[in-house]
């Protein structure tokens, strides 16, 4: 409903059947809108945010980023979770796990490591009671699923395929960014043989038109090449990046700050890394290196500005995450953010601002 305590936010409108909620005074929202526009307020810019990502259509280019919103509740508390483009879940797996030992997280500067290790209810709880949920609150659910091995992604892939309410979600989301155990620990997304065969497994089980995304890592060498071996196995598009492996070292303790040693390093300070890695692969695909698909892009987004630096550099879709944990309306307000400034700088369409970096170079 766009709304947050007694705030409209301008450009999204309640679903069919919802009123608003009510303001201090007892009056809907929607009713103080209405008052607005006739005291002559100015209607909202008329810029088309709708975006076809490998044949999902989405009404908004804006999501969550799996692992920082849980599976919907938790957010719809604060919005209505349906006004986004996709919801993005938590990675699931096939069993339930519990995750690392505490602590878990860990402040930096301009940022935050996590070291969850990936806790989660699996894949049976989460077809019986997330993705209904997901589907009773209107939302389009971007599933993320992972595993320990390559054949664990195919079979929660099948699982989610079977779920009764499977017709909620628009499209998969791969996180091959996890330790392979079959092969020492290793993450999936640093060897091209193994994303691929991932990448293989799981479009065997899911419906040719339902789209995929490689979730990548950007502890490579060369995120191209895994990029190319990712699309050629069938990936629909890409989802770039996940967090960067970090460690912070207490220095009263003078010992691992995490239970985990190591963890995830978020938030605005690998922003800059997000934005090289889709340019990297974006212009892979403008030189006919890469088959041109579509980027979702993630990494320190907390205003429309920071969207807009990933879309211009080729995101076809933006991720909020981290910034979720201090502005739990990040997700809406940053896609606001992003409207108006793509209306100001005299766009009609968002996905005329894709990649226009590459275009103005020189």
């Amino acid at each position: 409903m766009g709304v947050f305590g007694s705030t409209r936010l301008p450009g999204f409108t309640a679903p069919a059947g919802h009123s608003g909620h009510l303001g201090h005074s007892g009056h809907s929202l929607a009713d103080a809108a209405d008052a607005e526009a006739v005291r002559g307020a100015h209607p909202a810019p008329a810029v088309d945010m709708s975006v076809d990502l490998a044949g999902a259509l989405l009404p908004s280019p804006m999501m969550t980023a799996s692992g920082c919103a849980a599976n919907g509740k938790e957010l719809h508390r604060f919005f209505d979770v349906a006004e986004l483009g996709a919801f993005v879940t938590k990675s699931v797996m096939a069993a339930p796990r519990s995750g690392r030992g505490t602590p878990r997280m860990a402040e930096t500067p301009s940022g935050m490591l996590n070291s969850i290790g990936l806790q989660g209810p699996g894949i049976e709880a989460f077809v019986r009671n997330d993705l209904p949920w997901l589907k009773e609150a209107g939302a389009r659910a971007l599933v993320s699923i992972a595993g320990s091995t390559s054949g664990e992604f195919a079979d929660v892939a099948a699982r989610l395929r079977r779920s009764e309410a499977f017709d909620a979600v628009v499209g998969v989301e791969v996180n091959i960014s996890c330790p392979n155990v079959a092969n020492r620990g290793l993450v999936f997304a640093c060897d091209p043989m193994a994303s691929a065969k991932v990448i293989a497994l799981v479009r065997e089980q899911l419906p040719r038109d339902m789209p995929i995304f490689a979730k990548l890592t950007p502890d490579v060498t060369d995120i191209v090449s895994i990029a190319q071996s990712a699309v050629k196995a069938g990936a629909s598009g890409l989802t770039m990046i996940n967090t960067l492996l970090g460690m912070v070292i207490d220095t009263d303790l003078l010992r691992p700050q995490l239970g985990g040693i190591t963890g995830g390093l978020s938030g605005p300070a690998v922003r800059p890394v997000a934005v090289r890695a889709i340019w990297q692969v974006r212009s892979a695909m403008l030189e006919g290196r890469l088959p041109t698909v579509p980027v979702i892009g993630v990494g320190g987004v907390r205003t429309g500005r920071d969207a807009l630096e990933l879309v211009a550099a080729g995101a076809s879709a933006v991720q909020v995450g981290t910034a979720t944990f201090n502005d739990p309306t990040a997700p809406v307000r940053v896609g606001v953010e992003l409207r108006d400034l793509l209306q100001d700088k005299g766009f009609e369409r968002f996905t005329d601002a894709v990649g226009i970096a590459h275009e103005r170079l020189g």
